[in-house]
């Protein structure tokens, strides 16, 4: 049996009582978070997810979920616990990287595992899992002093704090890495999230629409001169750091009274045919190869 994440979950959220995935994946997976959120939105949220879960925040309306964030951050350490996880409010689902295949599997088993991975080093400031539809076959099981973005496990002892009005995410990470910090960003377990701006809600409207997109780019780019600069991708203007990451390059400080397994521990993982059609072949091999206990 697997353990539940050791470590509280916070998703922050406005405007998405009705559509706020994160909350219906993790409750699909029996998985505890705080849904954290403004006075005004009490009872649609509690509505939908009840109020053992809620959370209400101080002020309202700040235009950015960056107030919300370090919020979270203080209310965690205020409640005793060495990290905290952030989760953005439109990720779909979690996955796993199994023998060169991305397989759904349950939240509570890809944030242990990660916790465990994490805790075992003394130097780690942020980590988190990467983007589902970013990690493909070959990747190696984690990246090192890389971006981390929307599942963030966040050390709380850490001095940085979230701030500006846009590129929160990429900020901080920065902060840590400057600091001699180190980030890992997981690619053994994935999250799926909805595409950003695909989803109403936030602070959509505040921070994209117009010239938002160019604003936050410009905006990361002042505060990192020598790292990030503007370009345009995907007919948008947006922020590149590109190789710009693999300047930092502080090594993993693992803790002296850790002794690492070197037996996988699958947390009680199996692999279980959920539909009744498999259309890539690769799936039914792997499906009919576990089933023989042909699973190495």
């Amino acid at each position: 049996m697997t353990k539940l994440p050791r470590y509280p979950i916070y998703i922050p959220s406005k405007g998405r009582a009705e559509h706020c995935t994160t909350a219906l994946a993790l409750n699909k997976d029996n998985v505890p978070f705080y849904l954290v959120i403004e006075q005004q939105e009490y009872d649609t949220y509690a509505k939908q997810f009840g109020e053992k879960c809620l959370l209400v925040l101080p002020f309202n309306n700040q235009g950015s979920v960056i107030p919300a964030r370090n919020w979270i951050k203080d209310h965690a350490t205020n409640d005793g616990h060495l990290r905290h996880w952030q989760l953005d409010d439109n990720i779909r689902d979690t996955y796993r990287m199994w023998k060169g295949k991305r397989l759904r599997c349950n939240a509570d088993i890809a944030f242990r595992a990660a916790e465990d991975f994490v805790d075992r080093y003394e130097n780690v400031a942020i980590a988190g899992l990467n983007y589902r539809w970013l990690v493909v076959s070959g990747l190696p099981p984690f990246l090192l002093n890389a971006r981390v973005y929307s599942c963030s496990l966040v050390l709380n002892s850490i001095k940085h704090k979230w701030r500006g009005r846009y590129n929160e995410d990429a900020d901080i990470c920065l902060q840590v890495l400057a600091d001699g910090w180190c980030t890992i960003l997981i690619n053994a377990f994935m999250v799926d999230k909805e595409t950003t701006m695909t989803v109403s809600g936030g602070n959509t409207d505040e921070l994209y629409y117009g010239d938002g997109r160019l604003k936050m780019a410009r905006s990361l780019e002042r505060l990192w001169p020598r790292v990030v600069r503007t370009n345009r991708r995907f007919k948008r203007p947006q922020h590149v750091i590109y190789d710009s990451w693999k300047r930092f390059d502080t090594p993993l400080i693992k803790k002296k009274d850790v002794i690492i397994d070197t037996n996988p521990n699958e947390y009680g993982m199996k692999l279980v045919q959920v539909s009744d059609k498999i259309k890539s072949k690769k799936i039914k091999q792997l499906v009919k190869d576990y089933g023989t206990g042909q699973k190495k």
